[in-house]
């Protein structure tokens, strides 16, 4: 089933290969349009996934800082995400 991220009427992401962790869907990062995604300095770290990285969504002219976050490099047990990128903030997922 085809899952789509919206936010300020925009779709921001869309796959039929989104990858469901804590309630939250992760995309792969070829499903992201890369224009709206803005590299952010934010990092958490989370104790069964590893180091987390942030990207600010940026569509026509409005910031949703910190709105989507990815683990570039995974911790064993969350290898299934690795480079796939997750939202909140508003964003819808649909």
């Amino acid at each position: 089933m085809t899952k789509t991220a919206i936010w300020n009427g925009q779709i921001l992401a869309e796959s039929d290969k989104t990858v469901v962790v804590e309630n939250n869907h992760y995309f792969p990062a070829d499903s992201i349009k890369k224009e709206f995604f803005q590299d952010s300095n934010t990092h958490t770290t989370c104790g069964w996934k590893g180091v987390a990285s942030y990207y600010t969504i940026v569509v026509d002219g409005k910031e949703n800082k910190d709105a989507a976050w990815y683990y570039p490099n995974t911790k064993e047990a969350a290898n299934n995400i690795k480079g796939y990128i997750a939202f909140w903030k508003g964003v819808q997922i649909q």
